[in-house]
């Protein structure tokens, strides 16, 4: 038998390739579409489905009726079969909860942020290499086929010098009661822009305020100085007026604008402005130039399919290119632009990179 972290195996005696079992934990507002693409995931099939709400509990059961039900987390690590566990839980309890998966050999796929703190976060590395576990955070949008194509087009340096990058991330809701605005929304942002730039900022701002539910901000944004002198600003609210999901990238030589749920998500503007030194004082000229707008053609696959997929061949051995190191700087900047906002705006430093310090690669995530 080849084995898996402590002692799983993932092929039978003969050569060929079991499913993975897997638990799911939470049934709340995105638990639910792991379920739907997890059952659906080639190579994996749900054994439990797991959740304080007993009334949800019943109506999934119903759904999948081949998967277990239970009110307990106990009950999914208590089972030997299960072979990882995928957790969709509220913010604040991602940390213990992955703890406690990792620590009975369970591979963990926890949704976005990893933990609550860096240092949580930083802890979970820790435990999943030392168990020889997988550990993958569920950053969906750098799986998304939009990102990749921009990502594509940065690293071809179609754009020329990037100057700066805008984005906007607002709905109406929905509220939510144990973090602020920035927990629950920035992660996005900023795991595409550090997956875009390969770069960690080195300063953050970020003002905001608590509209409606005193102690819990609604509205932020944040800037952020990159050490290429990039420049990136982001707005963050639950109180707008229509749902917005868009970035824009502005380059010396094109521009790009990434408008999620759009149905050409990725335009491409060859515009610019050209600058001409002066010659003699006062002499000052600019030229600006409008080009063609393109709208390639793109891959249609939903990313929460792609990111489970790599989360199953990650168990199998394959790599997911230093994404964990990603999830802790994510974790990271949210805590730096939280610090910001509570001291009104203030700059805030950031060290180097996690992945600065040491490889994660490794890891076998």
């Amino acid at each position: 038998m080849r084995r898996t972290g402590a002692g799983m195996s993932t092929e039978n005696d003969d050569g060929s390739t079991r499913n993975l079992a897997f638990g799911l934990v939470g049934l709340g507002y995105w638990g639910p579409n792991l379920l739907r693409v997890l059952v659906e995931t080639p190579g994996a099939e749900v054994k439990w489905i797991c959740d304080l709400d007993a009334d949800r509990l019943e109506r999934f059961g119903r759904r999948y009726p081949s998967a277990g039900t239970t009110r307990r987390f106990e009950d999914v690590l208590d089972d030997p079969d299960v072979d990882a566990v995928v957790i969709a839980t509220p913010v604040f309890a991602h940390y213990y909860l992955t703890l406690q998966a990792l620590t009975a050999g369970k591979h963990v796929f926890v949704e976005k942020p990893l933990a609550p703190s860096s240092r949580e976060a930083s802890d979970l590395v820790r435990v999943a290499e030392e168990n020889d576990l997988v550990l993958m955070c569920g950053q969906t949008f750098i799986h998304s086929p939009p990102v990749r194509a921009v990502k594509a087009l940065l690293d071809r340096e179609e754009l020329g010098e990037l100057y700066f990058v805008s984005s906007s991330r607002v709905n109406l809701g929905l509220h939510q009661r144990d973090v602020s605005v920035i927990w629950d929304l920035a992660p996005h942002d900023f795991s595409i822009l550090l997956y875009w730039l390969d770069e960690l900022p080195t300063t953050v701002r970020a003002i905001g305020r608590d509209s409606v539910v005193k102690g819990v901000p609604d509205v932020a944004f944040i800037t952020l100085g990159m050490p290429s002198g990039v420049l990136a600003n982001i707005e963050l609210s639950w109180l707008a007026p229509s749902k917005l999901r868009r970035t824009v990238l502005v380059g010396s030589k094109k521009m790009v604008v990434y408008d999620d749920g759009s149905p050409e998500p990725v335009r491409i503007f060859d515009h610019g402005v050209v600058y001409e030194d002066p010659e003699t004082f006062g002499q000052y000229h600019l030229s600006y130039r409008t080009g063609d707008i393109v709208s390639p053609k793109l891959d249609t696959a939903e990313p929460i399919a792609v990111e489970l997929g790599d989360f199953v061949a990650a168990i199998n051995g394959a790599s997911t290119n230093g994404h964990l190191n990603l999830a802790v700087d994510v974790v990271r900047l949210v805590e730096a632009a939280e610090e910001s906002m509570q001291s009104r705006g203030a700059e805030i430093s950031l060290r180097p990179s996690l992945s600065d310090a040491r490889d994660l690669d490794g890891l076998g995530v």
